[in-house]
């Protein structure tokens, strides 16, 4: 194994172990079993915060993707 290629493997764990983390940071999204009758509060945009951490979480997976893609491929050896 190549120096590149552990090195993408590193930055692959430290990729997943980021998304996780970000994942777990978002607010719930469902209201249970009160989002089945008429209790459920429908907010029609994101606050701030919450986009910029939406923001930042597609593109910590979209650079997951890549280096997946990269190393699924072979194009580094």
């Amino acid at each position: 194994m190549s120096a590149p290629y552990i090195a993408l493997l590193v930055f692959e764990a430290i990729l997943g172990v980021l998304m996780i983390i970000l994942i777990l940071l978002h607010a719930p999204k469902g209201d249970g079993m009160a989002g089945i009758g008429a209790a459920a509060t429908v907010f029609s945009g994101k606050r701030g915060a919450e986009a910029g951490l939406d923001r930042l979480t597609w593109t910590i997976f979209g650079l997951f993707m890549l280096v997946c893609l990269i190393l699924g491929f072979g194009f580094v050896k």
